[in-house]
């Protein structure tokens, strides 16, 4: 007998133009040839209980699964993060409760990384202010060969900081280096890296670098850790980029930066609530590029999220439980 497989926020991973409850779509054959699987697009907490309590296998990506949630639900033994990130599970929890917890490293790298990128081109070169200026007619309407919404800054011998270094921000510093951009690395542990690169404390870090990428995951020792005095210590006119977690960085003290000129420009897939309050102060800020958590979402990634998410529950029923945090 198959068994029951419950998704919990099927939105998250699902295509914008498929039925979100829809367990047949073709989009879902791979977790459906393993089990019996219903999804439901979004779940509130007070609705995980009922849509779980049955299930041995519960598969969530955004929806929070604290011990007290854990602690009622007898018949689960595995849950499936379908993300990289872990925070939506109390993994301390989970362990004592012998519920294995697995999640899906790796299947966005070069998606993330390209989009971090395209961030830092879009401050650089304020693509999409030179493209609005052939639309509008005003180059049409102007005498000269040539018009620009403003100074391009040529990217080469620019020192580009990665602050973490996992698979993303070493795959980002790669396409920072095609570039001819200096690598700088500031992380809590030194990985063997394929480029050249030289590692650097926090405050050197911060005066040296002239983009700032933040790739590092989300802890109480990373929360806020671009602030007001880090901010003070970072060169005139840097760019931000920040591809990780909205709290990685205090948005008051962003914005403030941004509106005074310390700091060049921000560019972001994520902000500290999701989605932002419409008074998020960055939202209105100057010489931001902030997209709405989507550099993740390229269809090559999710097809190697759904392939993974299938061989970890496959590997599990094994009892070879792979990727397990």
């Amino acid at each position: 007998m198959k068994p029951s497989i419950v998704v919990l926020d099927a939105y998250t991973t699902s295509p914008l133009t498929v039925d979100q409850s829809d367990s047949a779509h073709p989009s879902w054959k791979p977790l459906s040839e393993l089990g019996s699987v219903t999804l439901y697009p979004r779940t509130k907490p007070e609705e995980i209980l009922e849509r779980a309590s049955e299930t041995s296998i519960l598969l969530t990506n955004k929806v929070v699964l604290h011990k007290e949630i854990l602690q009622q639900l007898p018949n689960l033994r595995y849950i499936g993060l379908m993300s990289t990130g872990t925070n939506a599970v109390d993994l301390e929890a989970a362990r004592e409760l012998g519920i294995t917890v697995s999640n899906v490293p790796s299947y966005s790298t070069p998606t993330v990384a390209q989009h971090a990128i395209a961030l830092l081109l879009e401050l650089a070169t304020k693509l999409s202010a030179q493209a609005e200026l052939s639309r509008s007619g005003k180059w049409s309407n102007q005498p000269d060969f040539s018009i620009t919404a403003g100074p391009i800054i040529e990217l080469a011998d620019k020192n580009f900081g990665i602050v973490g270094c996992g698979d993303i921000a070493q795959a980002t510093a790669r396409i920072a280096a095609a570039l001819g951009m200096n690598i700088l690395v500031h992380s809590r542990s030194k990985k063997k890296t394929d480029f050249a690169c030289e590692w650097l404390e926090k405050e050197e870090f911060l005066h040296r670098a002239d983009v700032i990428s933040l790739h590092c995951p989300l802890t109480t020792e990373t929360e806020k850790w671009i602030d007001s005095e880090a901010l003070e210590s970072m060169k005139d006119g840097a760019f931000l980029l920040n591809t990780g977690r909205g709290p990685l960085i205090d948005e008051d003290a962003v914005a403030e930066a941004l509106q005074s000129g310390k700091l060049g420009g921000y560019g972001a897939d994520v902000t500290s609530t999701e989605p932002p309050s419409i008074d998020n102060p960055l939202l209105k800020a100057p010489r931001t590029a902030i997209t709405p958590h989507v550099a993740w979402a390229s269809t090559e990634a999710r097809t190697r999220l759904m392939a993974t998410l299938a061989s970890n529950i496959s590997a599990f029923l094994a009892e070879r439980p792979q990727n397990t945090v």
